[in-house]
C-alpha cells in the first residue's frame, strides 16, 4: 500500500485529505508542524508528500527545497495562494505539482495517482536501464549517459530530479529540433498528467540554471520566440 504524508497545519483540511486518499486505498500520515516534516521523511516509507506551503515552524518553500535535494518523491504543493509567482516559486523548487483550495477531492485524489503511477514507471525505467551498457550523449560541455541516469556538467556530475533528467535527455536526444510547450509536456509528462504546459518553462529554466554558463544568453537550450525551444547540439 502506497503511504503519503500531509502535511497540513488546517486539521479539517488535513483530515479530508485523508479520508479521501484511505477510501482510495492509500496509507496516510498527518503533521501540523512543518519542522516536523523533513525528520518524518527521512524515516523512510513514504511514496509522496502532500505539501501546505502556509506551515508553522518551517514553511513549505523551504521544505520543498529540502526534499528535492535530498529525498526523490512526488512533491504536491496545497495551498490557498494562487498567484502565478507563488506557483512558479514552488515549481522552481522542485514541486512536481500544485493544487488551490479550496480543491475538489476527486481531483487531489487523481493528481496523486498520477503523479504515484508516473513515478512508479520512472523507478522501473532506471532499474532497467542500469542494466544495460552506457551510451553517453554529449552537446558543447554536457554530457548524459541515458543508462545509468547521470549528466555531467564538464567534470561536475549533476543531480537532477527525475522530470528534470527526462526533459534534458529527450533533447539531447532530439538535438537542432524546435519543440513547442505543448509536445515536450505530450512526451515528458504524458495525457495522464494533470497540469499545464506552463510546467514545462519552470523545468526549462531549471535545467539552464544548471547546464549553462550564462541563464540570460542560453547557448545549449535556446528560446524560439513563437515557437518553442531547441537544444543545440
Amino acid at each position: 500500500m502506497e503511504k503519503i504524508l500531509i502535511a497540513e497545519d488546517d486539521r479539517k483540511i488535513a483530515e479530508l485529505e485523508r479520508d479521501y486518499l484511505e477510501s482510495n486505498g492509500y496509507e496516510t500520515f498527518l503533521l501540523e508542524d512543518g519542522a516536523q516534516v523533513i525528520p518524518e521523511l527521512k524515516r523512510g516509507g513514504y511514496d509522496l508528500v502532500l505539501l501546505d506551503i502556509m506551515l508553522p515552524g518551517c514553511d513549505g518553500y523551504e521544505i520543498c527545497r529540502t526534499v528535492r535535494n535530498e529525498i526523490d518523491i512526488p512533491i504536491l504543493m496545497v495551498t490557498a495562494r494562487a498567484e502565478a509567482v507563488d506557483v512558479i516559486r514552488g515549481l522552481g523548487l522542485g514541486a512536481d505539482d500544485y493544487i488551490t483550495k479550496p480543491f475538489d477531492p476527486s481531483q487531489l485524489v487523481a493528481r496523486v495517482r498520477s503523479h504515484l503511477k508516473r513515478y512508479a514507471r520512472l523507478t522501473a525505467g532506471k532499474k532497467e536501464e542500469k542494466k544495460e551498457t552506457n551510451g553517453r550523449i554529449t552537446v558543447q560541455d554536457v554530457a548524459i549517459e541515458p543508462k545509468t541516469w547521470k549528466v555531467w556538467k564538464g567534470n561536475t556530475e549533476l543531480k537532477l530530479p527525475n522530470r528534470e533528467f527526462e526533459l534534458l535527455r529527450f533533447l539531447m536526444e532530439n538535438p537542432n529540433i524546435v519543440f513547442s510547450k505543448e509536445e515536450l509536456f505530450e512526451k515528458i509528462w504524458g495525457f495522464d498528467y494533470v497540469s499545464d504546459a506552463a510546467t514545462v518553462s519552470v523545468h526549462i529554466n531549471r535545467l539552464r540554471e544548471k547546464i549553462e554558463d550564462d541563464t540570460r544568453n542560453p547557448q545549449i537550450i535556446e528560446t524560439v520566440w513563437g515557437a518553442g525551444y531547441r537544444l543545440n547540439g
